[in-house]
This record gives structure tokens, sequence and C-alpha cells, in this order.
């Protein structure tokens, strides 16, 4: 899926919980937050903190790429850690 906005990258993350038939509160106790931090991330990505969209990635078993526009290929990936 192109991630364009925060709405698609919560739409994504969204998708993905529900695919894998996990609840909010089934990722919330994964990642030690509040279901309703779960449901705000859902429902309002633009407030969401940095840390808390890569615990949800993690929560979820996915990763963030950041490639070119335009660029339909996945690039080099990094493999150091920070």
């Amino acid at each position: 899926m192109k991630i364009t906005s925060p709405d698609t990258l919560a739409q994504a993350l969204k998708n993905a919980r529900k695919e894998k038939a996990l609840t909010q509160q089934d990722i919330s106790a994964r990642i030690g937050v509040k279901q309703t931090t779960v449901s705000s991330f859902e429902n309002h990505p633009e407030r969401t903190r940095v840390e808390t969209l890569f615990k949800l990635l993690a929560a979820l078993n996915l990763e963030l790429s950041v490639v070119e526009r335009g660029r339909s290929e996945r690039g080099e990936t990094w493999d150091e850690e920070w």
C-alpha cells in the first residue's frame, strides 16, 4: 500500500491488525499503552508520537520504508542499528 498521509498510514496499520485478528486491546497489551492510544492512532494519526508509531509497527511485525516519490521498487535497506 502506498502511504501518502497520516490517514493512509493509520488505515494500513488498522488493516494489518484486523488481518491478524487482533483487537486494539491485544495491541495495547503488547506495547504497554492504553487501548485508547491505539484507537486514537487509528482515528487521529496526526496526533500520535513517532515513538508510539514504531511500537505499533513492531507489535504488528511491520517495518517502515522511505523511498523517493514515484519510485515503485524497493531501494537499498538500512541494516545499521540506531
